[in-house]
């Protein structure tokens, strides 16, 4: 069952929480909250002093030489701790980023290595990409906002307390106007920033399905209709922006008109006062310099609050990707990686069901992989190959059942230590950015040079990179040389190769080749599983026949073994 979506105060209090960095980098913001609104204050005094010491006591700028360095220096040192924020809070969101991502990617490749297929993919990646970059401003300027928000006011209000009460009264009457108005626009905004994010997520995995596509949607003659389903698309999301906005906008009004109303009221008493001499010049100044300075924190939290919204909207959506149950579980201490060179492979009893697809797509399936052996497993589309496979490969555990190497249960195994002992060639094996030889090393990044390239020959890649002006040091992939998908497949087994691992899993790799690839791929894949234990996911006949046993594989249950 999928997770629900957590709140968007929960979503807060858990990026708060998520990370060492993020509270050492709360820690710092404090004490430099703490120095600004000190700051504030001084400055504000010692500015009241000098001007009150040159119009009223009639003395020169001159004579004010200390004060006036004195005021430099706070002057400076508020340009400095506005620095120390801006760095803090972009050192620490970059931090907290860095680590949310790799959460989302070490939950998704290593424990639900066998669900992505079931993801919202474009709304997966505007949510890693986009909106953790949205994150920053949450780090880097909103939580420090908080702090000043929540200090400043205070402090002051007790600084202008003893001077001039009735100040400090509306002062004190009229600020927390602010928050409540704030918690009523923000709750409408985070509701519009929401449904901002959705149609933008929508609109980001529409347009990957098109891109996908779009030779089979020009082949039938549907990229007019795509084109206006896009711009269907783009038209919502700008109607949701703007409506965001324009409770950005009111928002704004909001703040300003109460701050202003505030300040106002607030000079209209001191002018009073001033006039009837019940408060002197220098506290008077004071007082009017460091109202505004209430309100500024508050106005300043409504401001960032919007630009961060982004930011929360998606890490909503990650979090909620975060809370879904792993596939594949970590011991707490694992066994070493059994070998399957040496010992058999079984799977006992396995079932297994993917998250709301109403059944089990395994089903007390047996399965005896021995030390050597080639096993083609058969069987018609949706019968539970595939999966069987993911089992097998620790992309995903059986829900019932188990599956055992010598003896030892492969949820007591980490993952990652048998992984070391397979190697995997996939129906479509993906081409990454890259060269040739940068994609056969994939599995085994410290190989030697001369090792890519016998594992190229024996793949049969160096057939078709050689006559390349660049050979295997060919780009490929995004912005390189398009590889066909016989070549794709060669380079899928020149890694299998290359990993020289005892237990090799294929799934249907001629699936989708003409004859002639179909047979060259088979002849590299006769010389792969030679001395290895292999499982071989076959429709073509004769690619099942060069196994040691057939079994075939029937809505998730194995009927037979043919020899």
């Amino acid at each position: 069952m999928a997770a629900a979506e957590p709140s968007p105060r929960a979503a807060q209090r858990r990026l708060r929480s998520f990370s060492r960095s993020a509270r050492t980098h709360l820690v710092a913001t404090g004490a430099l909250g703490v120095a600004a609104t000190v700051l504030t204050v001084a400055q504000a005094a010692l500015l009241a002093h000098v001007i009150a010491a040159v119009f009223a006591g009639g003395e020169g700028l001159s004579a004010q030489g200390p004060a006036l360095v004195a005021l430099a220096a706070v002057a400076v040192g508020r340009g400095a701790v506005a620095a120390g924020f801006e760095s803090s809070g972009r050192s620490g969101a970059a931090k907290v980023m860095s680590e949310l991502r790799a959460a989302l990617v070490r939950h998704l490749l290593r424990l639900r290595g066998a669900g992505l297929e079931r993801e919202r993919r474009g709304e997966l990646v505007t949510s890693a990409v986009h909106g953790v970059d949205a994150l920053e401003s949450y780090f880097a300027r909103y939580l420090p906002q908080v702090v000043l928000a929540a200090l400043t006011p205070l402090v002051i209000l007790v600084w202008i307390l003893p001077r001039d009460w009735v100040a400090a009264a509306i002062l004190a009457a009229t600020f927390p106007l602010i928050p409540v108005f704030m918690v009523l626009v923000g709750r409408l905004a985070e509701h519009r920033t929401r449904e901002r994010w959705r149609t933008l997520a929508a609109l980001s995995g529409h347009f990957l399905d098109v891109v996908s596509g779009l030779e089979t949607l020009k082949a039938f003659g549907r990229a007019g209709h795509q084109e206006r389903a896009l711009a269907d698309s783009g038209e919502r999301y700008r109607r949701e922006t703007m409506a965001t906005l324009r409770v950005a906008f009111l928002s704004a009004l909001v703040l300003e008109l109460l701050a202003m109303l505030g300040v106002a009221l607030v000079a209209a008493t001191v002018g009073v006062q001033l006039a009837e001499g019940a408060l002197g010049l220098e506290a008077g100044l004071t007082v009017l310099i460091l109202a505004p300075e209430v309100y500024a924190p508050l106005r300043e939290l409504g401001a960032q609050f919007h630009s961060s919204a982004d930011g929360l909207a998606a890490a909503e959506r990650i979090f909620a990707v975060l809370d879904r149950p792993a596939l594949v579980a970590e011991p707490e201490r694992a066994s070493p990686a059994p070998d399957p060179r040496r010992d058999a492979v079984v799977l006992d009893d396995v079932g297994f069901a993917y998250e709301g697809s109403g059944g089990p797509v395994l089903d007390a399936a047996c399965l005896t992989l021995s030390p050597g052996e080639t096993v083609a497993l058969v069987g018609p589309s949706g019968a539970g190959k595939t999966t069987l496979a993911n089992v097998l490969l620790r992309l995903a555990d059986p829900s019932s059942g188990r599956v055992t190497c010598g003896g030892v249960d492969l949820r007591d195994v980490r993952a990652a230590d048998w992984h070391e002992r397979i190697a995997w060639v996939p129906q479509r094996p993906t081409i990454f950015a890259g060269t040739i030889a940068e994609n056969i090393a994939m599995g085994a990044p410290e190989a030697a040079t001369g090792d890519v390239c016998a594992a190229a020959e024996a793949a049969g890649v160096t057939e078709f990179a050689e006559p390349l002006p660049d050979g295997l040091d060919t780009r490929v992939g995004e912005g390189g040389r398009r590889l066909s998908a016989g070549q794709e497949q060669r380079l899928a087994l020149a890694r299998a190769f290359l990993r020289d691992a005892p237990l090799v899993v294929l799934d249907e790799p001629t699936a989708n080749l003409d004859l002639e690839t179909a047979e060259l791929v088979d002849a590299a894949i006769a010389r792969l599983l030679r001395d290895r234990t292999a499982l071989l996911i076959a429709h073509r006949p004769a690619l099942a026949a060069r196994a040691d046993r057939i079994v075939e594989l029937s809505s998730g249950r194995v009927l037979e073994a043919t020899a």
